[in-house]
């Protein structure tokens, strides 16, 4: 009895895979007004060129093993799956258009991770760093105002950054309110401890910043009364892969901000999340 042949495995056209983009920026609640003319003009570009290399990788692959599709499988594009109602903009943070952006859409958060850049010769003992660092004044140049007239802005920082995050965030408009301590876990509860320069760390601090229009500079508004329900300021989460933030933050923030706008800069692939716009180089 002849073996039942199996489907080969078809390549998706960048032209398909562009169309399934575009549905999925349509299928984002937040984006069904927006303006894609407008967005076409901030990404759409990269986009289609960034599909289309992977297209081109997926055939250099296939023709390593000889044509089969079927040993795909395993790779990483395979595995990973993007969420379907995410919105990823593959771009460099420095470069890209964030007023372009800003008129599709204001957004209610802003959360951002920058990759600061370490002083010391030695800042992590040894322990490799998987990406490229910014310099303070690379993350100062971020047009925040392009993108939020109004809202919250949460970063997380490093003790050398911290006196220097909370001075950025004025200068951007922010009042500074209050912060977050994230205590890492291990896959066994216990808590996880990484490379300090002092004391080994077993957490890390995401300020949260606030500004309204119309608001004097330095004045905390008083909380939304589902802060006081919801919000807490220690999350405890498992500690994953490197610069990967736990997925607590995430529910903090939609729990306190729900059916918002947000926003993510230096977002990577591991930080997708449904009705979120992820920015970042390594998408």
């Amino acid at each position: 009895m002849e073996e039942e042949e199996k489907p080969v495995k078809k390549l998706m056209p960048s032209r398909v895979a562009l169309e399934e983009m575009k549905k999925k920026l349509v299928t984002v609640d937040h984006l069904r007004a927006a303006n894609f003319e407008e967005f076409d003009d901030v990404d759409l570009a990269g986009i289609i060129q960034n599909l289309e290399e992977e297209v081109y990788d997926m055939k250099m692959k296939a023709e390593s093993k000889n044509g089969n599709l079927e040993d795909f499988s395993n790779l990483e594009y395979e595995d990973w799956k993007c969420p379907e109602h995410s919105v990823p903009i593959r771009t460099d943070v420095r470069t890209f258009d964030f007023k372009a952006l800003g008129r599709c859409m204001k957004f209610d958060v802003i959360m951002m991770d920058p990759p600061w850049q370490l002083a010391s010769s030695q800042p992590t003992r040894g322990v490799a760093i998987g990406y490229h660092q910014l310099a303070n004044q690379h993350i100062a140049n971020i047009p925040v105002h392009e993108v939020q007239d109004e809202g919250f802005i949460f970063i997380w920082v490093i003790n050398a950054r911290y006196d220097w995050t909370i001075e950025q965030m004025k200068k951007w408009g922010y009042t500074f309110v209050d912060e977050i301590a994230w205590v890492k876990m291990t896959v066994n509860r216990r808590l996880a401890k990484n490379h300090g320069y002092y004391l080994q760390h077993g957490k890390e601090i995401c300020v949260v910043g606030y500004k309204a229009k119309g608001q004097e500079p330095g004045a905390i508004p008083p909380p939304p009364e589902v802060w006081k329900k919801r919000g807490i300021d220690v999350i405890y989460g498992e500690r994953r892969g490197q610069s990967q933030k736990p997925e607590e933050i995430y529910k903090l923030i939609e729990s306190v901000l729900p059916n918002g706008k947000y926003l993510e800069i230096f977002g990577r692939r591991n930080n997708l999340h449904n009705g979120w716009v992820t920015i970042g180089n390594e998408l």
